[in-house]
């Protein structure tokens, strides 16, 4: 009989090891499944990938910039001012084109040009560029520029402007660059 209670004994510390290494283990499933529905939840109600995940959009957008203003002056045009309230504007457009609340193109264009304006005080012309699908600045340059819509407004009457770049939940990237003209 000592025996048999010692095997009892000796079975209930096994069995509760089992128990405090599946209840450890469960543990950690639980904190790992609630931290990646958070991140899922927060990309579901963003629309797009968090700023911290998307890398930053600044050195890009400053690429677009120096490309732009490059085949400005090549045509004898001066150079755009980037401004950041237009570049808030331009990045909430793209954000929402990458959350597909709104289709690819100009959708809000007079309220969120009607925002700039009210904030910009002698400022007269507007114009936007939008895109998709490229992967570089110099790509989405090129296909401005191979556009005839969007090269004319590259080439416009403009000196300030704003650029906005978003990440789609699944990577593609969003442009949309508005131009404002301003009197000084």
């Amino acid at each position: 009989m000592h025996y048999c209670r010692e095997k009892q004994h000796s079975e209930r510390k096994y069995y509760g090891m089992i128990f405090l290494v599946s209840t450890l283990i469960m543990k950690h499933l639980l904190h790992t499944t609630i931290v990646l529905l958070t991140i899922v939840i927060s990309v579901s109600l963003l629309g797009t990938i968090p700023s911290a995940a998307r890398g930053n959009n600044r050195d890009l957008s400053e690429t677009i910039l120096s490309l732009i203003n490059k085949h400005r002056r090549q045509m004898g045009l001066q150079p755009l001012q980037m401004t950041p309230m237009i570049s808030a504007e331009a990045e909430a457009h793209s954000a929402s084109m990458a959350a597909h609340r709104i289709p690819l193109g100009h959708s809000g264009f007079d309220k969120h040009m009607g925002r700039i304006m009210k904030q910009l005080p002698h400022s007269s012309a507007a114009a936007e560029n939008v895109a998709y699908g490229a992967s570089s600045a110099k790509e989405v340059v090129n296909m401005w520029l191979h556009s005839r819509g969007h090269r004319r407004n590259i080439e416009g009457n403009y000196n300030l402007t704003g650029i906005g770049i978003a990440r789609s939940r699944n990577g593609d990237l969003y442009f949309t660059q508005i131009f404002i003209y301003q009197r000084n």
